[in-house]
């Protein structure tokens, strides 16, 4: 046993200080949440359009067979709850009435509250608590505590949880089981850096936490309430000051990257391999996502297609002014596209390359695109189903009019279709592959070494070592 851990009361029961990230589409399910639970530690099922099954225990497909953006919406709905619910109980019978499970949910997701209500109304007496974030969750205490449930709000800034607390969270002071705070340079998926700080600056998480803590007792939060360090843990023997730190107070550890790469983790064996190759500076902290955050992932061929797209971008006037004296001829139809001389000779350049569409962005720029890669993305975006509650790819906004008033990015991507496909055996070189900053360890790590791929048993037993 690591000095100075010991198990920390949640939710009346006793419980390792170690937490299972829940990660987004069908990366965590019954399987490894179940298993997390019975190693006595808390177990996260991910609510994000998690999977159902039919009566042979086949995964059931989410097709979509709706006409309208809105109709395909509510199947989404009804897929998210009916596959939460799903996963939920299995992950209960697995747990076998140890440790704890928890599901995730992600605020800007479409519909969000919606499926939360239905996932707590069919799961009573199953879910401990709410992790959730992805935006500034301010119903989160609301919704949990009106079905009995404790709440674990995901923030990566003091401020951001001093604005949730004096909002809403103090009035369900009671329901507030711990406060997540992910690293937003070192967590892999989507995290909150805002405007005011630096993606290419790190800084160290140490003030960070303890001016969250700092602010959870002005709040008058005990400081039993623990913190949740999470993103870019890998070894315990490297927070060893944290452990029993007057400073900070009670702190419990996330682990996201690690459990991918287990006997029960659903993610299939192709993604499993590709962790073992991860290399450091391999995962890419990133701004194509449709959700406007930024998030971190593999730079797979996927993720530089992405890059590749937007550095083929050119801004244009719809008049002769300025600088923008050159009629635009290739890649757009009609005259109303001035570029610069420069922009000129590349877009030609880019043309004379197979780059032959040119697709307008909100922010007045033109992207060259080959006429395949314009078919698929116009095909993404008319096959919108509303998967969040805003997305810069489709335009879709969960809104009275569906729109976000904008015009569809082509810079993006469709992120439901990419994960879903991943998560379900796709070509790991073709879709987005989330991924925390420190997944190079896999390789050094000598746990993995000869290929070998824990149980989560043995996972959370060798974490519990130190290493």
């Amino acid at each position: 046993m690591f000095k100075g851990l010991s198990p920390i009361l949640y939710n009346g029961r006793e419980v390792w200080p170690l937490v299972e990230g829940g990660k987004g589409v069908a990366a965590t399910n019954h399987a490894s949440a179940g298993a997390w639970a019975a190693a006595g530690g808390i177990g996260t099922v991910s609510a994000v359009n998690a999977d159902s099954y039919d009566a042979e225990g086949k995964i059931v497909p989410q097709v979509y067979t709706a006409l309208t953006r809105r109709e395909r919406h509510e199947e989404l709905i009804e897929f998210a709850i009916e596959g939460a619910v799903t996963q939920v109980k299995k992950a209960w019978d697995i747990a076998g009435g140890k440790g704890a499970i928890n599901i995730n949910v992600l605020w800007e997701m479409g519909g969000a509250q919606r499926i939360l209500h239905g996932v707590l109304e069919r799961t009573k007496g199953l879910v401990s608590g709410v992790t959730c974030g992805a935006g500034m969750p301010y119903k989160l205490s609301e919704i949990s505590a009106s079905y009995g449930v404790t709440y674990l709000p995901i923030v990566s800034s003091g401020r951001a949880f001093r604005a949730l607390w004096k909002r809403a969270y103090s009035k369900a002071a009671e329901w507030l089981s711990a406060v997540v705070y992910e690293d937003p340079w070192l967590a892999g998926g989507h995290n909150g850096l805002s405007n005011a700080e630096d993606p290419l600056k790190p800084q160290d998480p140490y003030p960070r936490v303890k001016e969250l803590r700092d602010v959870m007792r002005e709040g008058g939060i005990a400081d039993s309430v623990p913190i949740v360090m999470a993103g870019g843990v890998w070894y315990l023997r490297d927070w060893s000051d944290w452990i029993d730190n007057p400073e900070l107070g009670q702190i419990v550890f996330q682990f996201g990257t690690r459990p991918l790469l287990t006997q029960e983790s659903p993610i299939p064996e192709g993604w499993k391999s590709k962790l073992m190759e991860i290399e450091p500076g391999d995962v890419l902290l990133h701004r194509f996502s449709p959700t406007g955050f930024y998030s971190s992932a593999v730079r797979n061929p996927f993720l530089r297609s992405l890059e590749a797209r937007s550095e083929r971008q050119i801004a244009y006037s719809t008049e002769h002014a300025g600088d923008h004296t050159y009629q635009l001829d290739v890649g757009v139809k009609g005259r109303n596209f001035w570029v610069t001389l420069g922009d000129l000779q590349r877009a030609r350049e880019w043309y004379g390359l197979g780059h032959t569409s040119a697709l307008k962005t909100p922010d007045d720029t033109l992207i060259f695109v080959s006429e395949s890669e314009k078919a698929m993305i116009r095909k993404d975006q008319a096959d919108c189903m509303g998967c969040l509650s805003q997305c810069a790819f489709s335009s879709w906004a969960d809104s009275e009019t569906n729109s976000t008033g904008r015009l569809a990015d082509p810079r993006s991507f469709c992120i439901q279709k990419t994960l879903q496909d991943i998560a379900h055996g796709g070509n790991t070189d073709e879709n987005l592959m989330f991924a925390g900053h420190g997944a190079y360890n896999f390789r050094k790590d000598p746990f993995y070494s000869n290929g070998f791929v824990p149980t989560v048993k043995q996972l959370v037993d060798r974490i519990l070592t130190g290493d």
